[in-house]
């Protein structure tokens, strides 16, 4: 797995939106916090176009995301948050000049779409971490961890044991993000491979039954026979029918993977919410589910 070059002061970060429209004053906290690491923030021109929900057209979202891959000044881009839409453009972006000189792309949630396609197929590791939205809300752990990652210091997390857990240990890359996404990416040319990975998988906003419906298609197809370990994020704000399901969220997940002997954490801080720790998605990982949960990023 190729790693782009960790960033220096000096250096300037993108800043782009792939999806839902954001406004300036959503993206002051990151940028004065990028300004604060001694990093010039860069906005694409598009960035505060209103197109619908999204921040301006397929057209010129892309367009935004293009320049910045393409620009040798920018080390990394940072999307400016979720929502939808990123997929509406996944299949139009020339990756050629990102390919031959790696830049970190850090995002979460609908950003899934790029970090699988990018460690599916091109081989490149990417930061699941907060975006600009979030920075107001973070925590500072979660403001932290980005920067170690950004910056090339070491990555290392401890956490509290989850009454759900599966002790055990492994390491392998670490692969995921977004079950929502992953879902909708199944099949495709950014679907992920997940033997022998590390899976991570988080959500927000969903109905139960669609959460057993995922991981029922995840299991049915194979993604979960095969992995070296599951690390399971917030499932945040789940919904419910008027008649219930019967089961929460975690609750179903185990039921899924209750069959396997792989460790599996639980409830680790990686998610929609302030403490969301930054993930290297493609890197080698050693996860250690014990009396408590750690988990090292080579």
């Amino acid at each position: 797995m190729s790693r782009p070059e960790y960033l220096q002061i000096g250096d300037k970060i993108g800043i782009v939106a792939s999806a839902r429209k954001v406004s300036p004053l959503e993206l002051k906290e990151a940028i004065d916090i990028f300004t604060h690491w001694g990093l010039e923030s860069v906005l694409g021109k598009n960035i505060f176009n209103e197109y619908h929900q999204f921040a301006g057209t397929d057209d010129e979202r892309l367009k935004d995301l293009q320049t910045m891959l393409d620009d040798e000044h920018i080390k990394a881009i940072s999307f400016a948050r979720g929502g939808y839409g990123t997929v509406r453009i996944l299949d139009r972006i020339d990756w050629s000049t990102f390919v031959k000189k790696p830049k970190w792309l850090i995002g979460f949630s609908d950003i899934t779409v790029i970090h699988s396609f990018v460690s599916q197929n091109l081989g490149i590791e990417s930061i699941h971490a907060i975006m600009p939205l979030n920075f107001d809300t973070a925590t500072n752990e979660a403001i932290i961890s980005l920067r170690k990652c950004l910056f090339g210091n070491s990555i290392a997390y401890e956490i509290n044991s989850h009454p759900f857990n599966r002790k055990g240990s492994a390491k392998a890359p670490l692969v995921g993000g977004n079950l929502s996404m992953i879902h909708t990416l199944a099949g495709s040319n950014a679907d992920i491979h997940t033997d022998g990975k590390i899976l991570f998988i988080e959500d927000l906003d969903e109905y139960l039954y669609h959460v057993d419906r995922m991981l029922l298609n995840m299991r049915r197809s194979g993604k979960l026979s095969n992995i070296a370990g599951l690390i399971v994020g917030g499932m945040t704000i789940m919904n419910d029918n008027t008649i219930p399901f019967g089961k929460k969220a975690y609750e179903i997940i185990k039921e899924h993977t209750d069959e396997f002997d792989y460790p599996v954490c639980f409830g680790f801080p990686a998610g929609h919410f302030p403490d969301n720790r930054a993930l290297i998605i493609g890197r080698d990982v050693c996860l250690n589910v014990g009396e408590k949960v750690s988990l090292v990023f080579d």
